[in-house]
């Protein structure tokens, strides 16, 4: 399968996914009166999201490896808030086991993916020459004309 935009990798996948989860969580019984941790796990959460998603669309190697080691040190953080939660009694040891394996299972992929780029000799879509676009040829050629008055 060809990656062609962020939403294709299985990490954002399902970080998206957790990310519904931890949302889902957060609007039921005392936890959602707990404003601060409730604001605070949605936020790391996104991050996860986030980070991947911003490091991809950087176009290098290299920042994209950089975004994924925040992304896995928020999925880490979500961890510990999941932690907090269960003490608070604000989930129960069921939901706190599932979504703790789950983003455990998300921080070794996103730690075997920046090991892959790491390995990788790709550096990266910014690095690429872009391709023509037969459609932007009638405004590069008004451009051209353009600039040389």
């Amino acid at each position: 399968m060809s990656i062609t935009n962020f939403e294709d990798l299985e990490i954002w996948k399902l970080a998206r996914y957790l990310t519904g989860q931890i949302y889902q969580l957060t609007r039921n019984g005392n936890f959602v009166k707990d404003y601060s941790l409730c604001n605070q796990i949605q936020r790391a959460s996104v991050s996860v999201m986030s980070n991947i998603a911003e490091g991809y669309e950087r176009g290098g190697n290299q920042e994209f490896i950089q975004y994924l080691a925040i992304a896995k040190g928020s999925c880490g953080e979500v961890r510990c808030q999941l932690y907090i939660a269960f003490d608070q009694k604000y989930i129960d040891k069921t939901d706190a086991d599932n979504l703790l394996d789950q983003h455990r299972k998300l921080s070794i992929m996103i730690y075997k993916f920046m090991e892959h780029l790491k390995g990788s000799g790709f550096k990266g879509t910014k690095y690429k020459a872009p391709k023509p676009d037969p459609e932007l040829a009638e405004f590069d050629a008004l451009l051209q004309s353009y600039l040389k008055k």
